[in-house]
């Protein structure tokens, strides 16, 4: 698959150039002292987040990567040069961890963001260093220090605001084209949808929002049936989760409503924090449904669902109701970023225009003590 979201790789900073044991020679300067410069620095290993990239297929095979070492110390006073740094770009949303320990080192999730993952080594000391008045020729000096080594876990969760649930073939990748200019493969078979797909909605004149769309799951996804929860990380930083259900499926033996109840039981052991986000039911399909049975089976629905939350009734393939879920979903989203906005503190002063001003009467100025005058010099004998 072209889609990569976890990798493992090993990473090298730059080794730190030795310091140099040199004396000045020159002619007609028989004691020229020491003149051993310092080594170099070694490269340092960096993380840039890209924009433009949306997965982590250029570390599926290209596993070790190392800086280069800083160069070493040389006689003439030079100092070695530092190694060249290495940067290492990375979708938005990329998690970098430890593959040791796990612990969560960096997250990369504003465009253009850079850190350091691995610093280079210092680079060691000349025998110039080690002048002084009391040792006048020293032939001391120092190895350089060893860049950071380090074996991390690469792991990428998509940058969403809604993501979308559902069994597959619940009409989630034709909600997806049907809203946004996305164009996911769509089929009559289950798991048409095989890795994550992204699609920008445009509301309005710089109002939009973007939607994921993950392979469908299925009961039994915790104990790695059909796709497991493999890409289920993908929805943990939505703001929205969309629970989509075919309320019209080809099976008469199915029922909605168990598999609807089953997709929401393995949210629950994925991520009992996933489960708790805000949650839509979304029911597709509508045009396969006659008009005059379409309040009755909803109703029917909803009741054994024991279902409380916002119910949309939409047909992905005839856009019927997309256009005010869509707006709903981003009045939803917008409401949540502006209270995420730290609120500035402000004077009440100025709010309040009408409160009455608290007169402070002025100070006096405080009196000062008057100076002693003076005392005459003694005047000089004649």
């Amino acid at each position: 698959m072209k889609f990569v979201d976890e990798v493992q790789i090993d990473i090298a900073a730059g080794d730190g150039g030795a310091g140099c044991a040199s004396f000045r020679h020159e002619k007609y300067k028989e004691f020229g002292g020491p003149d051993g410069g310092d080594g170099g620095r070694g490269g340092h290993v960096w993380a840039l987040a890209d924009v433009n990239l949306n997965t982590l297929i250029d570390y599926r095979y290209a596993r070790r990567f190392e800086a280069k070492r800083g160069q070493h110390g040389m006689g003439s006073d030079m100092f070695g040069a530092a190694g060249d740094d290495i940067t290492l770009k990375m979708p938005v949303g990329t998690v970098i961890s430890d593959a040791e320990t796990g612990e969560v080192l960096h997250e990369l999730l504003t465009p253009g963001e850079k850190i350091l993952i691995a610093k280079g080594g210092d680079g060691g000391f000349g025998n110039l260093r080690f002048k002084s008045a009391i040792n006048r020729a020293p032939r001391q000096k120092t190895p350089g220090y060893p860049g950071e080594k380090k074996s991390l876990r690469l792991e990428l969760k998509v940058l969403a605001d809604v993501g979308l649930l559902g069994m597959p073939n619940a009409g989630k990748s034709t909600f997806v084209a049907a809203v946004s200019n996305a164009k996911p493969k769509i089929a009559d078979y289950p798991f048409t949808t095989l890795y994550p797909n992204l699609g920008v909605v445009r509301v309005g004149p710089e109002q939009s929002f973007v939607v994921a769309d993950i392979p469908g799951l299925i009961e039994g996804a915790s104990e790695g049936a059909g796709l497991g929860h493999q890409f289920l990380r993908h929805l943990q930083r939505t703001r929205l989760l969309l629970h989509i259900v075919d309320i019209a499926p080809f099976d008469e033996g199915v029922d909605p409503v168990a598999q609807a109840k089953a997709i929401v039981a393995e949210l629950k052991k994925y991520d009992k924090a996933l489960h708790a986000k805000p949650r839509w039911l979304v029911l597709n399909k509508l045009d396969m449904v006659p008009a005059e049975e379409r309040e009755a089976r909803v109703a029917d629905f909803v009741k054994r669902f024991k279902w409380k939350g916002p119910v949309h009734q939409i047909s992905a393939l005839t856009r019927e109701g997309c256009e005010q879920l869509i707006r709903d979903i981003y009045t939803h989203i917008h409401k949540q970023q502006v209270a995420e906005q730290p609120s500035e503190e402000v004077d009440q002063r100025f709010v309040d225009l009408d409160a009455p001003v608290e007169e402070v009467a002025p100070k006096a100025p405080a009196r000062r003590k008057p100076r002693a005058p003076k005392k005459p010099p003694n005047p000089q004998p004649e």
